[in-house]
């Protein structure tokens, strides 16, 4: 067998490799976008393959495909049509889609790429020659059918984005959220000192500290939540301009109803397709929401590594789990590396921001935003690597990092924000100058209020007890 065959399209002759399920146009584009090496990604194919499901089911049910226009079907051909359609969902047929990410600006190469799949697969379930140049299930005229690459691609677009946030964001910041929430409990009698500008300040208890980054997590699960929401209308119907010209009036609708069933996301008709078709900004509002999660991720890492510090020349109120050795040439030495592979990942979410941001701003002219392979490969990237790492510091960090009691406690005593609980009783100045002082001579607040006789002993005791400086008093 040849090492390639001949396919036709539109522009004439294209040679293709003899076994792939792909067609003319898909080999054009590999050929004309030799630029990262990065395919679209396998959520983005299945998710096409699921929106050209729910297209043919739509225009089944319509009695679109198997009516009286060009190249009717019959049932089994319809039946094999949906069949590749889920095979490529399924990612029976991931190795089928080799274009670069920097492509057209509409996907409509990785749009014809899915159509010559599903037309080649479908004609081999039917016992057919995919090779043929005839296509009993055509690429265009069936798989394609009242559709445009402007309006389904972001659709799957769409479709990918939320299920990635629905399966695998969500229930990752909800578990890190968990585990921040139980460390809380854990530690809530653990009493530490303060340290707002990086300055010593009045004591609270680890477990509130601990408490304050869970409530940052729990609202991350928030934000992720309306990032999916921002993603919910989809653009499909609107065909080429938002006209929706050569599709049934009730197409987008069905479409919509036929994936929210298929993935159990409540997917909806955009409210105007010609809003849907030329804009990305829900993408760019879906993504906003995950550079503040990005945000809050980097925040919450960054503090645990910095109460992790140590273990004899910083804070180290927390004991992190040792991972694996932390320099070519000190020996013993043991880093924060969860930590710092998180931070990384967000910078990079952040960076992607920007990208997806500019491409919503001024990528879509009139009625079509020509940068959405980019954005659709750029939003699964982020959302992949903020699951990804907010399970892995779970796992290999946060779960079994210890309290060092110890430590925290030291800590309270030696601090001259301890003196904070005093002005009530000699004032600001008075407290101000008896700070100073027990710096200058090295002793605590508490042993110069006893030299001095600042305060009844039993008054002192009480002002000075740092479990009641954790709360608000009478």
């Amino acid at each position: 067998m040849s090492e390639f065959r001949v396919e036709r399209d539109s522009m004439g002759d294209v040679q293709v490799p003899a076994d792939a399920y792909y067609g003319a146009q898909t080999q054009r584009a590999v050929e004309n976008f030799p630029i990262s090496g990065w395919e679209l990604p396998p959520d983005l194919i299945h998710a096409m393959g699921r929106v050209k499901y729910a297209c043919g089911v739509a225009n089944r049910d319509l009695g679109k495909l198997t009516g009286t226009g060009k190249n009717p079907l019959n049932d089994e051909q319809v039946d094999a049509m949906l069949q590749a359609c889920q095979e490529v969902a399924g990612g029976e047929l991931d190795d089928q889609f080799p274009i670069d990410v920097f492509q057209t600006g509409s996907g409509t190469s990785s749009n014809m790429n899915v159509n010559e799949v599903i037309s080649n697969k479908a004609i081999e379930l039917l016992g057919g020659d995919r090779f043929s140049p005839d296509k009993p299930v055509h690429p265009n005229d069936h798989v394609n059918m009242g559709q445009s690459t402007n309006d389904t691609f972001p659709t799957a677009i769409h479709v990918a984005v939320a299920m990635a946030i629905h399966n695998d964001l969500i229930p990752a910041l909800q578990r890190f959220a968990d585990e921040l929430n139980a460390k809380a409990q854990a530690w809530d009698k653990i009493i530490k000192i303060g340290r707002t500008h990086l300055a010593d300040a009045t004591p609270l208890r680890l477990g509130q500290e601990f408490g304050g980054f869970a409530r940052q997590l729990e609202m991350s699960v928030g934000r992720a939540q309306r990032a999916l929401e921002a993603v919910l209308e989809l653009p499909v119907g609107g065909t080429a301009v938002g006209s929706g010209i050569n599709t049934h009036p009730e197409f987008g609708a069905r479409v919509a109803a036929v994936l929210a069933d298929v993935t159990g996301v409540p997917f909806v008709e955009a409210v105007n397709h010609f809003e849907a078709n030329a804009q990305r900004d829900g993408l760019v509002e879906c993504h906003g929401q995950l550079r503040a999660v990005a945000s809050t991720l980097f925040n919450v890492s960054n503090n645990i590594r910095w109460l992790g510090s140590g273990p004899r020349c910083g804070f180290y109120e927390i004991k992190l789990p040792d991972r694996q050795p932390g320099s070519s040439i000190m020996p013993g030495k043991v880093n924060p590396v969860m930590c710092e592979s998180m931070m990384q990942v967000c910078a990079r979410v952040m960076g992607n921001d920007g990208g997806i941001a500019m491409s919503g701003a001024t990528g879509g002219q009139f009625q079509l935003n020509i940068m959405m392979p980019m954005m659709g490969q750029t939003t699964l990237e982020s959302i992949m690597l903020l699951a990804n790492s907010s399970n892995a510091f779970v796992e290999f960090a946060l779960i079994d990092t210890e309290a060092n009691e110890v430590a925290c406690e030291a800590a309270v005593e030696k601090s001259l924000s301890m003196v904070t609980s005093l002005n009530p009783h000699i004032g600001y100045e008075k407290a101000s100058a008896l700070a100073k002082e027990a710096f200058k001579t090295g002793k605590t607040i508490r042993e110069l209020c006893t030299e001095q006789n600042i305060l009844p002993e039993e008054t002192l005791k009480e002002a000075l007890d740092p479990m009641s400086m954790t709360e608000p008093q009478a």
